[in-house]
């Protein structure tokens, strides 16, 4: 069942490939360093407000969906949530919209935040569509909404930002139009099926009781990932931060794609398993999740520390394009770091229904991320906030592996873990051996190819996850042929 589930949401993260590096191709070239720093600043401060405000309606919308369903409680279920959205939409426009318009920003930074905010209060509705249908299996209608939503809110973005010479307002006005389309979409449907009870503030309680800590343990996960860009500007400026954000984006979204990918199927899998089946369904799920995240995420991260260079000259705009690079190979080390432990291990606080554990574990390592960067920014440039970023993960992680294992144990895959680690070892020595090319796109293809090409085989003839099952055709032969 997981895998058909990860091959229905396929395009979703095809999409968020085609968005995430090509918003660092397009945009770091049409706008400048200074501006691609600004968005790339207001980007993350209005995914920490929307995170803050908003997440713990979603993660308690996709956590209570399967009981609501099994009790014939959906209608309520989910008008109860649009009920809490639209109080939360209309204060957030509100507050923010003030904010903005007496706040001392330059007339261009209050054109795009007040386009992310109308950006961010849009998303979140859509957000309750896509995370209802998402835990309802609807995974072929979900990925269609999702796909359709990310590319077009990208191409629009570039629009709106040539053409209607929004600057760096322009890819939030892009974003804002993409999303308020597939809302009027989707919702209709949801909306028409949607009855209030009398059970409605009781329900939202129960939302908000589950639902906060989690918001809150995401949000602290958020600023660990991104409140180094903060840092960065008080002491080198916004071009700097563009750099960063750059270098950060081609090499955490190259990963993060792949765990997103993987936790998305697995974890509403998991939770129906955990309400339809028991604990023990819930850990055969996430034991096969876990394995296919070793045999994806450990060759992606070393591959990407490997290429960052011909990768970086390829992508990113020349102005800025060594800066990111040098940061590249940290990135990758966090991004692998990060999906572990968001994907896999705090799926064990999910299943044990204790948020409140992962939200302090990641408040933790927020705070000993900001202190990092405090000491080795204004020493090290922006190579010392990607250092701070990989020894804040490093930690967080062990804390949510030991703790999470008290709350609900999961297995883990470590035979799958070690075959995978070996043959990314062995893959990278491949890589290592290789002549330098001269062009960009020659050289990253040629280090792809080679890398892959050890790598495949490898997997198979160790069958890490099970792999050779992803091939009926050739499984079997391989099988007997190894045996």
């Amino acid at each position: 069942m997981l895998n058909r589930h990860l091959i229905a949401y396929l395009p979703v993260y095809l999409a968020q490939a085609i968005v995430g590096f090509g918003g660092v191709v397009v945009f770091t070239r049409i706008l400048t360093p200074d501006e691609y720093g600004q968005y790339s600043l207001i980007l993350v401060a209005a995914s920490l407000i929307g995170t803050a405000l908003f997440s713990w309606l979603d993660a308690a919308v996709a956590r209570f969906h399967a009981r609501a369903a099994a009790r014939g409680r959906f209608k309520p279920h989910f008008a109860t949530a649009i009920r809490v959205y639209l109080f939360l939409g209309v204060a957030t426009a509100a507050l923010l919209g003030l904010a903005i318009a007496f706040s001392p920003l330059s007339p261009a930074m209050k054109s795009a935040s007040g386009f992310a905010v109308g950006h961010l209060v849009i998303r979140s509705a859509l957000s309750l569509s896509l995370v209802t249908r998402r835990a309802a299996g609807e995974a072929v209608r979900y990925s269609i909404l999702q796909s359709l939503t990310l590319v077009g809110g990208f191409a629009l973005g570039i629009v709106f930002t040539l053409a209607g010479g929004l600057g760096p307002a322009g890819p939030f006005a892009g974003m804002a139009l993409a999303a308020l389309i597939a809302c009027l979409i989707d919702l209709p449907v949801l909306l028409s099926g949607a009855k209030p009870d009398r059970a409605s503030g009781v329900r939202a309680m129960t939302f908000l009781a589950y639902g906060a800590p989690v918001a809150f343990s995401l949000m602290f996960e958020y600023l660990l990932s991104t409140g180094d860009r903060f840092v960065i500007a008080g002491f080198l400026g916004n071009a700097a931060t563009g750099a960063y954000a750059a270098g950060y984006g081609i090499a955490d979204r190259s990963l993060d794609i792949v765990f997103i990918w993987l936790g998305a199927a697995a974890g509403p899998l998991a939770i129906t398993a955990l309400e339809t089946e028991g604990p023990a369904a819930a850990r055969r799920v996430m034991k096969q999740a876990g394995a296919l995240m070793g045999l994806i995420g450990f060759p992606a991260a070393l591959g990407l520390a490997l290429v960052a260079e011909p990768l970086a000259r390829l992508m990113i705009a020349p102005e800025i394009a060594a800066q990111a690079a040098a940061i590249m190979p940290w990135i990758a080390l966090a991004g692998l770091l990060n999906g572990l432990m968001t994907y896999y291990f705090h799926e064990a606080f999910i299943l044990g229904r204790q948020p409140r554990a992962m939200a302090l574990t990641m408040m933790a390592g927020a705070a000993f991320n900001l202190i990092l960067n405090l000491f080795l920014v204004p020493a090290f440039g922006i190579a010392g906030a990607a250092i701070a970023t990989v020894i804040a993960y490093a930690v967080s992680l062990l804390a949510c592996a030991l703790l999470g294992q008290r709350t609900f144990a999961l297995p883990l895959p470590v035979a799958d873990w070690i075959k995978a680690g070996a043959a990314a070892v062995i893959m990278g020595a491949a890589i290592l051996a290789l002549p330098e090319f001269g062009p960009a796109l020659v050289d990253l293809v040629s280090r792809v190819a080679v890398g892959v090409g050890v790598f495949v085989p490898l997997a198979l003839v160790f069958n890490i996850a099970g792999c050779r099952n992803f091939l009926p055709g050739i499984g079997r032969p391989l099988r007997e042929a190894i045996s």
